[in-house]
């Protein structure tokens, strides 16, 4: 029966098309900001007599046919809003932008003020890109959706699902099936069964009860009876209204039952399994089907109420959700754009830094990262769980109370128990296991670039790296693109100690500088890291270092100001808001969508951007401005 049930659900992966609403009238209502008929002209104005002719005069020797380290600047020319193109085009900017192209011996070498304008230029390409708010991106439940549609559906434990791996999520979000995890969705699908079914001769269970009602009278139709439960189950666990042709799948599958002498119970048991192990229960799918010549419609509310709650509470949505989806009403932006705010308000909100928050704070590395134990005997688990929880209340903190994204940078306050706060240095005044807001007086911490959980995941496991800790501030907090490293360059542990003894880590570090190819970067990456030196590797601060030399904190932004403390540099930061903005939104956005970003999407940024300056860049207005946006609410069904 088991390899039956596998055989006979699988296939129904042609059975992916949601119910369809109807019509809607969404992001179509949000104000073009942007006049984007003269951004498309002043872009193809910009590619053809600037862009062009620089790519032509410093790039196209290494990068053109030859493709010289993959980077293939005459077909991104040639098709620059092409997927492959964009990052193309991109990662040219980055490097050009830090001087590791064109290399230091070609014989033609743009000036700084050409490199600022070729940077500038490349951010005009988007404008090219047609309306299109993308492919809508069909994704498995990552393991924590997973058990917690399992608990709200059925009422079981989470702990249910622990025997699934681990995945990748974001913008690697999952959309297969290995027939391992099939085989592993199939024996949690059998524990739910034994746990909520009550055995033959016995009472039935509550939620057996709740799932399959009483038992039919006799000389019932039980075929048209089972129809009934089936009906009733996959509302919530497909998440919408199942099709006719759906419920034929599942009423076979009862049959299939009854054949091989199971009774009602059991067949509605065997029904059952099949729903928890269909993808119309593990795939968060698309939009039901399009009239012939659309190609980009929205989202119907059904699919709209769980691409929200996904995000926010990486759970199905709930009876309020489930109640608008069903009356058409999600769809109105007022109505959407009031759901987000209660679903941000509920504890629940706490998922969206598990998955997002984490992920983009690299928080979640911290837990694979090893500290040498002899060098940090503080690094215990109670250690990490606290670092964590911090990063998370705080997180929540700043989302709930909708305070400026600059707080992320730059904040008083953080939540401490008695273990991170002999870190702080300030456990006299934090006892216990418990974790509790407290004011911060030292300028040098509070936000995330004094947060061990942040410092301590950027660190080697027995000291600190100015260089990713640099890469960690401009690609994490800035957005910035950090070219990826040559091949063939040792790390600080694998040079030659004969040019190592007696220099300090900054010294050390600087030798980077002395080899062309990696000078460039390293001129950027390295003030900024130095600026976060006097954190040691798991986040005490210390005024000395290892070797008991003083601590040189100074620095300097790229093409920007000095620093020289933690404070200033946090200072500096916080006064980019607008960069601190777009970057959150951006991978906000990519996260929602399960997708890199590309073409038009930034201009939908933009527009966002736009909006929420006027409310003085909101962590939880940026939120909601990405849920409600064109992106968000619409797919492309063609092309």
């Amino acid at each position: 029966m088991r390899k039956l049930l596998i055989r006979f659900c699988l296939p129904s992966t042609l059975i992916l098309a949601p119910f369809f609403t109807g019509a809607f009238c969404l992001a179509e209502s949000e104000s073009k900001i942007l006049d984007e008929d003269a951004l498309r002209a002043d872009a193809q104005k910009v590619l053809k007599q600037k862009i062009g002719p620089f790519v032509k005069k410093y790039c196209i020797k290494c990068h053109g046919s030859r493709a010289k380290g993959g980077l293939n600047l005459q077909s991104a020319l040639s098709n620059p809003i092409g997927e492959s193109s964009t990052l193309h085009l991109q990662k040219a900017a980055a490097n050009v932008k830090v001087h590791d192209m064109p290399p230091e011996d070609s014989s033609k070498k743009p000036n700084n003020e050409e490199r600022r304008q070729f940077v500038e230029w490349i951010n005009k390409i988007k404008y090219l890109a047609p309306r299109d708010p993308g492919p809508f991106v069909l994704r498995r439940l990552t393991k924590t959706e997973y058990a917690n549609t399992l608990a709200d559906l059925l009422g079981v434990d989470r702990s249910i699902a622990d025997a699934l791996p681990e995945e990748v999520v974001g913008e690697g979000f999952l959309n297969s099936i290995s027939p391992l995890q099939s085989e592993l969705f199939l024996d949690v699908a059998n524990q739910v069964i034994e746990e909520i079914i009550a055995p033959k001769g016995k009472a039935p269970t509550t939620v057996q009860i709740r799932l399959f009602g009483s038992l039919p009278s006799k000389g019932a139709d039980l075929s048209k009876e089972a129809r009934k439960v089936a009906r009733s189950i996959t509302r919530d666990a497909y998440r919408r209204p199942a099709s006719e042709a759906e419920l034929d799948v599942l009423i076979d599958v009862y049959d299939l039952g009854r054949k091989n002498d199971l009774d009602h119970t059991g067949s509605l048991s065997l029904m059952l399994k099949a729903v928890l192990v269909s993808p119309q229960f593990l795939f968060i799918t698309p939009a039901g089907e399009a009239k012939p010549k659309e190609k980009i419609v929205l989202l119907d509310d059904y699919q709209l109420a769980s691409r929200l709650s996904y995000l926010l509470w990486a759970a199905p949505p709930d009876a309020e959700l489930s109640a608008l989806a069903d009356k058409g009403e999600l769809h109105k932006k007022v109505v959407l754009k009031a759901q987000t705010e209660r679903l941000l308000k509920d504890e629940r909100s706490r998922a969206l830094f598990d998955a997002f928050g984490a992920q983009w704070l690299r928080i979640n590395e911290l837990d694979g990262q090893v500290f040498d134990p002899k060098t940090f005997p503080q690094m215990t688990p109670t250690l990490r769980t606290a670092m964590t929880e911090e990063a998370r209340l705080f997180f929540q903190s700043i989302v709930q109370e909708n305070q400026r994204v600059a707080r992320f940078v730059d904040s008083d306050y953080t939540f401490l128990n008695e273990p991170l706060a002999k870190i702080y240095g300030i456990s006299q005044s934090v006892p216990g296991p418990k974790m509790r807001r407290i004011k911060l007086e030292d300028p040098n911490r509070g936000g995330i670039l004094g947060m061990p959980a942040t410092l301590a995941a950027t660190s080697f496991p027995n000291r600190t790296s100015p260089v990713r800790r640099g890469v960690w501030v401009l690609e994490q907090v800035l957005g910035e693109r950090v070219p990826a490293p040559p091949p063939d360059i040792p790390e600080l542990e694998e040079q030659e100690h004969k040019e190592v003894d007696g220099l300090t880590l900054r010294q050390r570090t600087e030798l980077h500088q002395s080899e062309a190819t990696c000078r460039n970067c390293h001129k950027v990456l390295d003030p900024i890291g130095f600026g976060l030196e006097n954190f040691d590797a798991i986040g005490r601060w210390r005024e000395k270092n290892g070797e008991g030399l003083a601590i040189d904190s100074a620095g300097k932004l790229p093409n920007g100001p000095k620093f020289s403390s933690p404070a200033e540099l946090k200072n500096l930061l916080a006064q980019r808001e607008m960069d601190l903005a777009r970057n959150l939104t951006e991978r906000l956005m990519a996260f929602a969508l399960g997708r890199p970003l590309g073409g038009y999407d930034g201009i939908v940024i933009d527009r966002i951007l736009a909006n929420v300056a006027q409310e003085g860049y909101r962590t939880r207005s940026i939120i909601s401005e990405v849920i409600t946006s064109y992106l968000f609410t619409y797919r492309r069904v063609k092309g």
